[in-house]
């Protein structure tokens, strides 16, 4: 009885931790989006979403040089959408109104090359 609990809380933060915006991403990056992905340069370099920009959690809030433009479209990804969640949410915070989470880099560059 207690397994099925902790499979349920499992389910629940995953679901929580794990949530990608419900957008049509192939349509934002034709209309001018950024993709920013927010994985470490050694995850980067084994595999992006072509023209996406890699700027590490760790280090975004301290390179928005880049981002100027607060109104410019930004799609956050990573491995699995929870740092991207986290980059959308700091992006957020300093005012960056068009942020948006695509989830894990694979499956999102599947979806924007369908």
């Amino acid at each position: 009885m207690k397994s099925i609990y902790i499979i349920l809380i499992a389910v629940i933060l995953l679901f929580l931790f794990n949530r990608k915006d419900d957008v049509d991403f192939k349509k934002k990056i034709s209309e001018g989006a950024i993709v920013i992905d927010v994985r470490t340069p050694e995850e980067y370099s084994r595999g992006h979403i072509e023209n996406s920009v890699n700027i590490p959690l760790d280090i975004l809030e301290k390179s928005l040089d880049l981002l100027n433009d607060k109104e410019k479209t930004i799609i956050t990804c990573c491995a699995s959408g929870m740092r991207s969640e986290k980059a959308k949410k700091i992006l957020k915070k300093l005012e960056y109104s068009q942020v948006y989470n695509g989830g894990g880099w694979s499956s999102l560059n599947k979806k924007i090359n369908k």
